[in-house]
């Protein structure tokens, strides 16, 4: 091989053992040490060799620093480590303590009650509404998404905290001159579910004072709870996933009107399921979840629709709405249906709740359905009549209060008002919790009484001055409401013209324990009292206790329980668990004294102090009360149809001022019962019309009976007159010895 002048490759010994005698091996050595040096030099310099250490001040300086440095590094890395094992172990301990999600969607404390009316329509709500568990896939997709745009608009992307969000919150709350915690909290959804949940803790009375001390701990927002709660929500991240943590949170979340979830708050307020909701109606109950109880569209529904419209804004900046559909929706806003706008059921409502049977009630956390009696059209006829009279003749000032019950004659209630606020609930019901003084209105079971024992609507009564002893008390003179006197009359003048010392005589013939009997027996629940006084409705009831007494009057004798459940059944069963509470029970008089004194009362409309409830093209019975001192002011009557009382009067017993039964009571009557019945054909009362006893015309001036004994002494001479054979022998003695 020839040279080629560039030397050959050295081999692997020559570059190993370099001979020293070689000038171009050393100036090779020699090369090759600089050639590392530089390389070594460079090397140090990328790696940022150590330089020397300074000396002095300056370099002591640097030594401490750096101490503490690396002292606060190991330390922090050790405490970060230990925090994260810690926070791993408390997260796995709760891990495996959260159930199955279907456990979970119905987290309310109580049932539910849902009303039916007469015409099976719902009216009201009472207890915690759920509409059924629903997943967050099958509501609707607008609901999901104005859900995520209100509450926690990067849900899907966190692990159950977002320290972007807490920090965000922190900072608004200072800004805005609160507590770091106090105000906006920064939640998740999942650390939102995670407080509903109360962290796994259920309610216990045995450890609780009540239910509110319950949940009032549950939405504490101390430091310590909110790192449980962030505890509890990674734990939820890692067990379930985000449809499932938004399933539960679409099922428990309060959304006002009672209505807990979704389903419920979507059949409340729109009377449709939760998968059919538009956007304007999907923002609308996104927006409750912030303020459920007052954003409630049945409590204030402009304040309701001007949060929906926030929620849209959001929806819209978003991406879940376009431009055009975000417009749409803010131009429709979402209005409550039909059966929402009836609202709560009112008194009604509440009265209902009272009758429930003790083994079926919203504690128990069953959800029940009740068919009741109420009767839509009848209602808002009491209403309107109310609002009629009270806004044309009582002044605004005035703090008078009135009720009025309307029933059918088998007890029925069609309609209740118990204040002269209507549409209200939970609040003081007149119509069937306050006992008054009946007055006057007590007076038919006195004369119910008389006819009962066989007395006559024609029999009379002396109206004079009178007076009793009374063991105890010494002497008692009752005295009319006229201050006169219009001597002997006839017990239908007497009731018609509500005069009292003719009641207190008739009952006092008849017995007052036997009028004290059939009032009882006709439904007055309070001891009649056993005194002379009785008779002037001195005894107290509730005005639905004498409404349905005088339904017992217009059925011809049984007695009444009033009654507003026709049949109470389990969500979800279909036989009825509960029939009819109430209804006509036992006859306490004959028919035909109910008829008699259907007649009488019928008098007291027609020519005496009910004149002013007379009806315009129907027959109406009834009786006016007035209370001692003017407390109470009544009038309870009734058509062939409808019962109906009302009653007025002050909460404290303060005396009306120039009120009586006759008067605003009667009107107020006049009114309901015109439009109750509007459109209904009108029908005669049953009533029997008794002919005037014999006795009466023996009454009569002397000189009308003057041929009475004349005729009477005629008499034995008929059948004289009437014999052949006598007449034969007179006629032979009349020729024979004459005349």
């Amino acid at each position: 091989m020839s040279k080629t002048g560039r030397g050959r490759g050295k081999l692997v010994a020559d570059r190993r053992y370099p001979k020293s005698s070689s000038k171009s091996t050393e100036k090779s050595a020699d090369k090759g040490a600089r050639a590392k040096s530089s390389r070594t030099s460079r090397k140090s310099s990328r790696r940022g060799a150590r330089r020397p250490a300074k000396r002095g001040l300056a370099g002591l300086i640097q030594r401490v620093f750096g101490f503490f440095g690396r002292l606060i590094w190991i330390v922090t890395s050790r405490v970060a480590l230990v925090a994260a094992l810690v926070l791993g172990a408390l997260v796995g301990l709760t891990y495996v303590t959260l159930p199955p999600v279907d456990q979970l969607l119905d987290g309310r404390a109580q049932g539910s009650v849902t009303m039916f009316d007469r015409e099976d329509r719902v009216f009201a709500w009472r207890g915690d509404q759920f509409g059924g568990a629903v997943r967050a896939d099958q509501v609707s997709e607008h609901l999901k998404n104005a859900v995520i745009a209100t509450e926690d608009r990067r849900f899907y992307w966190h692990m159950g905290v977002s320290p972007r969000g807490v920090a965000s919150a922190i900072r608004i709350n200072l800004r805005e001159g609160r507590g770091p915690l106090q105000g906006h909290g920064g939640s998740t959804i999942t650390q939102q579910t995670a407080k509903l949940l109360c962290l796994g803790n259920e309610y216990d009375a045995s450890e609780w004072e009540s239910e509110s001390a319950y949940i009032s701990d549950c939405r504490e927002t101390s430091l310590v709870r909110k790192a449980k709660e962030a505890i509890y929500a990674i734990a939820m991240e890692a067990k379930y996933s985000k449809n499932d943590i938004l399933s539960i949170y679409l099922n428990r979340a309060y959304m006002g009107g009672g209505a807990y979830g979704a389903e419920a708050a979507s059949q409340r307020y729109f009377s449709k399921p939760a998968a059919a909701l538009r956007p304007a109606e999907a923002a609308m109950l996104a927006g409750l979840l912030t303020a459920p109880t007052t954003l409630a569209p049945t409590n204030d529904l402009e304040r309701s629709q001007n949060r929906a419209a926030t929620v849209l804004n959001l929806m819209e900046d978003q991406g879940y709405l376009t431009a055009e559909e975000a417009d749409r929706a803010r131009a429709n806003p979402a209005t409550l249906s039909e059966e929402a706008e009836q609202n709560r059921g009112g008194y009604f409502a509440d009265w209902i709740m009272e009758t429930l049977p003790p083994f079926v009630n919203v504690d128990s956390r069953q959800d029940v359905d009740v068919r009741t009696t109420l009767d839509p059209r009848i209602q808002n006829a009491a209403e309107a009549a109310m609002k009629s009279v009270f806004e044309a003749k009582v002044r605004d000032s005035s703090k008078a209060q009135a009720a009025i019950v309307v029933m059918s004659a088998d007890g029925a209630v069609r309609a209740m008002v118990g204040g002269r606020k209507t549409g209200v609930s939970g609040v003081f019901n007149r119509a069937a919790q306050a006992q008054r003084q009946t007055g006057s209105a007590f007076k038919p079971f006195v004369y119910a009484t008389a006819l009962e024992l066989g007395r006559s609507p024609y029999d009379t009564v002396v109206d004079e001055p009178f007076c009793m002893n009374i063991p105890g008390s010494g002497q008692w003179c009752p005295k009319n409401y006229s201050r006169n006197f219009s001597g002997p009359m006839t017990l239908i003048d007497a009731l018609k013209q509500s005069r009292n010392i003719p009641a207190v005589k008739v009952s006092e013939e008849a017995g007052r324990d036997l009028v004290a009997k059939v009032a009882t027996d006709f439904g007055i629940k309070s001891d009649v009292v056993d005194t002379p006084s009785v008779a002037l409705g001195v005894s107290e009831a509730s005005l639905l206790e004498m409404t349905g007494a005088y339904a017992g009057i217009l059925n011809g004798g049984s007695s009444v329980a009033p009654y507003g459940i026709e049949s109470l059944t389990i969500k979800g069963d279909d036989e009825p668990l509960v029939g009819r509470r109430g209804g006509m029970g036992e006859r306490v008089i004959r028919e035909q004294a109910a008829r008699e004194l259907v007649f009488m009362l019928e008098k007291v409309v027609s020519e005496g102090t009910g004149a002013r409830a007379r009806l315009p093209d129907r027959q109406a019975a009834g009786k006016t009360g007035t209370s001692n001192e003017q407390r109470d002011a009544w009038f309870v009557g009734f058509t062939a149809d409808y019962v109906a009382g009302v009653w007025m009067g002050y909460d404290d017993n303060t005396p009306l001022t120039g009120v009586t039964g006759g008067g605003l009571p009667a009107e107020i009557w006049h009114d309901l019962m015109v439009r109750v019945h509007d459109g209904i054909e009108p029908k005669p009362l049953p009533m029997s019309v008794p002919e005037p006893p014999q006795r009466t015309v023996q009454q009569t001036p002397q000189p009308q009976q003057a041929p009475q004994p004349q005729q009477q002494q005629r008499q034995p001479q008929q059948p004289q007159n009437n014999d052949p054979v006598g007449d034969f022998v007179g006629r032979v003695l009349r020729d024979i010895f004459g005349n």
